[in-house]
């Protein structure tokens, strides 16, 4: 991966490791399909402004939207509602820390579903390396929270790997990364509506604070329009499975926002994974074994 790339990844981990700290301020006083259509309605309505404000074409074509539908199922409906469900049971921290896991599925889907991202020994070191560190920042962790909340953030991290090897696509259809953004977006809308209308009905509750609101807004705009941008773009540049690399570092972002915002204290084997997330993303960019191979 480019410098540019690198970059792209660091600053959207911080967009999505702040999305579980949004989340928590929300899903105490709101219903789980509500928070997804908010962050996602919200998200299309200012990804169509942009589009708008930038002149860049949206979406057309009967095959474009349906992979676009696919998409927002995978990557969206799918695995934001499992997390915000599964957040009303564990920490915010412990659900980014299982997201993490989305890499280790990325690259088993990748080496059945595609042609030129197979898995290699590299790859399958820095997957392992990177979720040692993962394991070694949850500590105890897993003990926090209900076994299924647990494997809901699991299924929810595999639907991920599915999305970003199914976003793959979107390059030769000659559609831009935030075209794609707010097509997927728009969709997951739509399959959304009617859960909140049937399920939820969230008119029926007392209406949320500003610090609620105010977090709804974060999720959209920050977490899921800008975020998407960069996401779809990266794809496009350095491949699905380093794409995925993200979730490697949301746990990383995740706690450094806790520390910073909520005056959490960083423990030493958070430190310590944190240096073992970074070896394993060397080696899965595979920089490293190059210059130990002389090439």
């Amino acid at each position: 991966m480019s410098g540019g790339d690198w970059l792209r990844l660091v600053v959207l981990s911080v967009l999505w490791g702040g999305s579980f700290f949004f989340v928590s301020v929300a899903v105490p006083y709101l219903p789980a399909f509500t928070i997804v259509l908010a962050r996602v309605g919200l998200g299309a309505l200012v990804l169509a402004l942009m589009l708008m404000v930038l002149r860049v074409p949206f979406p057309k074509g009967r095959e474009v939207w349906i992979a676009l539908a696919v998409m927002g199922l995978l990557n969206n409906v799918v695995p934001f509602s499992l997390f915000v469900v599964a957040q009303g049971q564990i920490t915010s921290g412990l659900a980014s820390i299982l997201n993490a896991t989305t890499p280790l599925w990325s690259v088993v889907v990748a080496h059945f579903a595609t042609r030129d991202e197979r898995m290699t020994s590299a790859k399958a070191l820095g997957v392992v390396i990177g979720f040692s560190g993962v394991a070694m920042m949850m500590g105890a962790g897993l003990g926090d929270g209900t076994v299924w909340a647990q494997a809901a953030c699991l299924a929810a991290a595999i639907s991920y790997a599915f999305s970003t090897v199914w976003g793959r696509r979107f390059r030769t259809m000659g559609i831009s990364p935030l075209s794609t953004a707010f097509g997927q977006v728009t969709m997951s809308s739509l399959m959304l509506l009617p859960l909140v209308i049937f399920v939820d009905q969230p008119w029926t509750l007392p209406m949320p604070s500003g610090t609620v609101l105010a977090a709804l807004l974060g999720l959209a705009v920050l977490s899921t329009s800008l975020a998407y941008g960069l996401y779809f773009g990266l794809i496009s540049s350095a491949g699905a499975v380093n794409a995925s690399l993200v979730t490697f570092l949301i746990p990383v972002s995740a706690i450094g926002l806790g520390v910073l915002v909520l005056g959490e204290v960083l423990l030493p084997r958070h430190i310590a994974g944190m240096a073992l997330i970074a070896v394993g993303l060397a080696a899965l960019d595979g920089r490293i074994w190059k210059r130990l191979r002389g090439q």
